[in-house]
């Protein structure tokens, strides 16, 4: 392994993520997290020239419909279902005195 992780970065990691860890989980983590960094320089081994960038795998494009109004001002028959009215709109309890 090329990536060596010491003991202080370590600490630290564990104070920024709050973990109190014992000497076998901050051991674990330490080979996890120098293995992840091996891969990342295994990674940036490869020849990217002429790949352009991306944000996603798949092409992304905006999947929401455009926001239409259907139903329109039908205030009359939406207020037909309210229990209680006042000037044009449902009435509720009071919430705040």
């Amino acid at each position: 392994m090329a990536n060596t992780i010491s003991d202080e970065t370590m600490e630290y990691v564990g104070i920024l993520a709050k973990l109190e860890l014992t000497k076998e989980e901050r051991e674990e983590a330490r080979r996890d997290m120098e293995r992840m960094l091996d891969y990342i320089d295994k990674l940036n081994e490869l020849d990217t020239d002429g790949v352009e960038p991306m944000t996603h795998v798949f092409p992304v494009n905006n999947v929401f419909r455009e926001d239409v109004v259907t139903n329109g001002d039908d205030r009359e028959n939406i207020l037909k279902n309210a229990p209680r009215k006042k000037e044009g709109a449902f009435q509720v309890p009071k919430t705040v005195e």
